[in-house]
């Protein structure tokens, strides 16, 4: 455990980062999961709007995030 007190802020802020970052990409994941059980391009939508929101917040790159919306683009066709 860190004793100096900016090293304690750095750990708890870091707790607080991985918690959303955790979560942002849980959502993105279960939406594009959503899109392959069920391809409709409502769900696309969704699922892209996820991948997006995660590639902007840094969670994922963005070279990541067009790779998979390409993947998830060419099932539909």
């Amino acid at each position: 455990m860190p004793i100096i007190k900016s090293a304690i802020k750095k750990l708890r802020a870091d707790k607080k980062k991985a918690s959303f970052n955790r979560s942002t990409k849980t959502k993105a994941k279960t939406a594009v999961d959503e899109f392959k059980k069920i391809l409709s391009l409502e769900s696309l939508g969704k699922a892209f709007s996820a991948i997006d929101r995660a590639a902007k917040k840094g969670v994922i790159k963005k070279g990541k995030a067009d790779r998979v919306k390409s993947r998830l683009a060419k099932k539909i066709k």
